[in-house]
């Protein structure tokens, strides 16, 4: 197709349709899908949550101005301590006093891990943002014991080795951690520990099985192949649920985008393979179900999901100069605005599945591929910030399955792709939100949106993020270059309005019912 322009100004205007009715439901959403992640990696953790002796940072050491941003995003859940640098980690290196943990080389990040910040930091932090824990049990160079033990450590009352441990380090209350991942990227040749789908199958069983049985309210997220494009990819699923299934309650996705070739069209569409990705995985886990004749259901955790691709040489040059330093610069993606919208429409894409994705999470959180960036003297948003955070207040409810109509465009590798991308959440208070992205570099959209079915509603607010430079970032310098902006509005009439989506942006249309 001809090569778009990064502007706005044109326009061949062109059209699209959206309709939506009450009764075309996708299901509840589940808070979760708007989680996060905090990998011991980089400078997530030290100088991004925890900076003890910075003026920002109260007297636990976490930084104030970073739990003020991530409050604002809401974020109901964050999955923790990795990541790659999970299948190396002694949990139990992380509890007791500091002066008492040992340093480690970390051979997933190629950097000293002192464990200065550890598992009892990081509930205290998360109790701090409002947030539940999602933890990570090592799966590559450990197993079903350390599994087992380390629920007892979190979860169990007391009267016991671990639970008494806990205890004494400070923590009588248990953490009640309800939600743990098995490992992590388990089929990748990358991973510490990287095993075979039958290997990993049956220890993420009988880790499952255990640790159930040392609390029996807790939910495990087995490991799925690492990528949609690894060789193992499909016979992993089947080979792993055949060993696990009944043990396990959901399988893990991840996936990242990047803009090597510097292709805004063609990035703009990879949202679609992200749809087909989910499809397939849930096609396995029901294949998986069906032969063994199962009435369980899995639904799917897509615990890693984000653009990166920003800071891979930076990294290299990181880790020659600085190997096994301690919190190193690594994977510090500056995000421009054309991130921003594909966040938007992977943000889109997973409230469409939100039928069977229950959990979600955007790598990372600070600093590390993350919307939240850190200096010794402040913290500032980055572009993806906006839409995750809107997603994140306006996306809980009842998902709803718009019919949209909408011209099309084909790129390098898809056909069919809409210039317009959109979904809907209605809340329970009876609003109704739509999220839309306009693909098109150089036509902004008019939408008509059909919403005969809902009674009196008022359009309250059209947020829309839109810059001339598909470029632009946002820095310490400059942190709003890059930020929504309000538009005019006027309530729908008899059930039908029209809105410019501008060529380029991320719109939040928000009505109420009144």
């Amino acid at each position: 197709m001809a090569e778009q322009k990064t502007s706005s100004k044109n326009n061949d205007l062109k059209k699209a349709t959206l309709i939506l009715d009450k009764d075309f439901s996708i299901a509840r959403v589940d808070e979760r899908l708007f989680g996060s992640f905090i990998e011991q990696l980089g400078r997530a953790v030290y100088e991004g949550i925890y900076d003890p002796g910075n003026a920002k940072s109260d007297e636990h050491g976490f930084r104030l101005d970073v739990i003020e941003k991530v409050k604002k995003l809401k974020v109901p859940i964050v999955r923790y301590p990795g990541g790659n640098f999970l299948s190396g980690f002694n949990w139990e290196d992380s509890i007791g006093p500091r002066e008492n943990r040992p340093a480690r080389l970390d051979l997933a990040w190629f950097t000293t891990e002192t464990n200065a910040f550890g598992m009892h930091e990081f509930c205290a932090w998360a109790n701090k943002v409002d947030t539940k824990v999602m933890y990570a049990v090592n799966m590559g160079t450990r197993g079903m014991d350390e599994a087992r033990s380390v629920v007892e450590y979190a979860n169990h009352p007391g009267g016991s080795y671990w639970s008494d441990l806990r205890r004494k380090n400070g923590a009588e209350k248990p953490f009640d951690i309800k939600l743990w991942c098995v490992g992590n990227e388990m089929d990748g040749p990358w991973q510490i520990g990287q095993k075979t789908a039958y290997e990993y199958g049956r220890i993420a069983n009988e880790s499952a099985k255990v640790m159930k049985w040392v609390d029996p309210s807790i939910e495990v997220v087995a490991c799925g192949s690492s990528a949609y494009d690894m060789p193992s990819f499909g016979a992993w699923e089947l080979e792993m649920l055949e060993q696990c299934y009944d043990n396990v309650d959901y399988v893990s996705l991840h996936r990242y985008y990047q803009n090597l070739t510097d292709d805004t069209p063609n990035f703009l569409a990879k949202s679609v393979d992200m749809d087909a990705f989910i499809k397939t995985v849930v096609s396995l886990c029901d294949a998986a179900g069906g032969k063994r004749h199962s009435k369980k259901k899995l639904n799917l955790s897509f615990d890693e999901w984000n653009v990166w691709y920003h800071s891979n040489e930076q990294d290299k040059q990181v880790k020659a100069q600085n190997c096994w330093g301690q919190a190193l610069h690594l994977l510090e993606d500056v995000y421009n605005f054309e991130d921003a919208l594909l966040v938007g429409s992977m943000l889109i894409t997973l409230l469409r599945n939100s039928d069977r994705v229950k959990i979600a999470c955007l790598a990372q959180l600070i600093n590390a591929i993350a919307p939240i960036m850190t200096s010794k003297n402040g913290c500032w948003a980055q572009t993806i910030y906006w839409p995750f955070m809107h997603a994140s207040l306006y996306g809980r409810g009842t998902a709803l399955r718009p019919v949209v109509n909408s011209p099309l465009y084909s790129s390098k590798d898809f056909d069919d792709v809409p210039l317009l991308d959109a979904t809907a959440v209605q809340g329970d208070d009876g609003t109704l939100t739509v999220f839309a992205v306009n693909r098109s570099s150089d036509s902004d959209i008019e939408l008509t949106c059909n919403l005969r079915a809902f009674d009196n509603l008022k359009f309250d607010e059209h947020i829309v993020m839109h810059h001339d430079d598909v470029k632009a970032v946002n820095t310490e310098a400059a942190p709003n270059t890059v930020i929504p902006t309000s538009a005019k509005v006027c309530d729908p009439a008899n059930g039908v309005f029209s809105v410019k989506i501008p060529a380029l942006s991320w719109n939040v249309l928000r009505f109420s019912d009144v």
